[in-house]
């Protein structure tokens, strides 16, 4: 199976923040979930990718082609859509569409006018008179118009209205189905991705935390809910990240097997949600976080 996109020992540093050694792949043809929480890294690196800033360390390759030598053909491939477009507010949306065109090889004019419609997008109206979901939803039309390979989507759900979204899901949902399209789709909505995504990636604090299949997320990682009294039983390392209060716990592990010799009918075992796995990584590595789950299983003793 071939790669759409191939990241390899991607290092990049500013002050105060490190992208640190991520690798990952995403076969072509299929749509994968990138998240994490603010300041993970995520939008670093789609700029990366996208040849927008250089990484200290490391390769990309986008289409098979590095994305640094090859960058203006690659990109003349690629549909972005961001929460921000970034576009002229002053312009009308036919203006843009007139200016983006001879940036794409295969710009299709009738295709940006079709999906105008579709989207009840009026073309004579400037750009800066649209609301924020509308200026998604031109966003979208810009990526989508030129027949792209490669859909990269930083945040495209703010601002847009449930019927919206569904829509959108539901079109790159379709896209991919011709096997030769693909999308990196980052959104904080990890519902959306537990829907439509075939592949997640999970960056934190700049590290990569794991790029799976989502069944083998789902296979993996499990909720165990509890007494305080059984913190006491599990020794350090076992939970990934524990929510513990006066009458309970919760943890995340990534040993189904061990989750269930330990505890079997002394808790309730669950699967988690991409948002429980979110929420629970980040309180693994929250400060202080490692004496309350200490002062806590003593008190349960």
């Amino acid at each position: 199976m071939e790669n759409v996109l191939d990241v390899r020992k991607v290092r990049k540093s500013y002050e105060g923040f490190l992208l640190d050694n991520v690798s990952f792949s995403l076969p072509t043809g299929y749509i994968m979930g990138l998240i994490g929480p603010n300041g993970a890294g995520k939008t670093t690196l789609i700029k990366l990718i996208l040849d927008l800033v250089r990484p200290d360390s490391g390769a990309i390759r986008v289409f098979g082609n590095d994305n640094q030598i090859d960058g203006v053909r690659i990109r003349s491939r690629i549909g972005f859509v961001h929460e921000t477009s970034g576009l002229p507010g002053y312009l009308t949306l036919e203006q843009i569409g007139a200016m983006a065109a001879p940036f794409y090889a295969a710009w299709d004019d009738g295709e940006f006018r079709r999906l105008a419609r579709e989207f009840e997008l009026p073309l004579r109206n400037r750009l800066r008179t649209l609301s924020r979901g509308m200026k998604t939803r031109f966003s979208l039309v810009l990526a989508l118009c030129h027949h792209a390979d490669l859909i990269i989507l930083d945040e495209p759900g703010t601002g847009l209205d449930p019927v919206f979204r569904q829509e959108m899901l539901e079109r790159l949902s379709a896209l991919i189905q011709s096997e030769e399209k693909s999308v990196l789709f980052s959104t904080h909505i990890t519902s959306d991705l537990e829907r439509i995504a075939d592949y997640i990636t999970f960056i934190h604090r700049g590290s990569l935390i794991f790029s799976s299949s989502r069944d083998e997320v789902f296979e993996k990682w499990v909720v165990v809910k509890g007494g305080l009294d059984l913190l006491a039983d599990t020794g350090p390392g076992l939970f990934r990240g524990v929510q513990v209060t006066a009458y309970g716990f919760e943890g995340l592990c990534d040993d189904v097997g061990e989750a269930h010799r330990r505890f079997a009918s002394r808790a309730v075992i669950e699967k988690p949600s991409l948002e429980d796995i979110m929420f629970f990584v980040s309180r693994e590595s929250a400060p202080g976080s490692e004496d309350q789950v200490s002062l806590l299983a003593t008190l349960g003793r």
